[in-house]
């Protein structure tokens, strides 16, 4: 299961960790990690695109921490959208994503 988590600070924005695999399907062919990646790599790419400043991003084989470093606007927005996205996602596949 990928489980996404989500640490606020007075409720700004501090830091998304996300860990795991779906299981949907085979390593390659499943659609439920295919979307995570999809909306995390893209939302962060554009992220840093318009500032590198904003975030500071962890990766690792079977996990990502993405810390907000600037509470810009911008950025914020693009990271709460990619959070309703994940949550969207959550509510059609619930084995096998999960919001914390």
């Amino acid at each position: 299961m990928i489980k996404v988590r989500i640490e606020r600070e007075r409720e700004s924005l501090k830091k998304v960790t996300i860990t795991g695999h779906a299981n949907y399907d085979d390593y390659g062919k499943d659609i439920v990690c295919s979307s995570v990646s999809s909306i995390v790599i893209t939302t962060v790419n554009g992220i840093l695109e318009i500032n590198p400043k904003y975030l500071a991003v962890i990766e690792t084989k079977d996990k990502m921490e993405i810390e907000i470093k600037e509470q810009d606007e911008i950025c914020i927005k693009l990271m709460n959208n990619m959070i309703s996205l994940l949550e969207e996602l959550s509510k059609s596949y619930p084995k096998n994503i999960t919001i914390q």
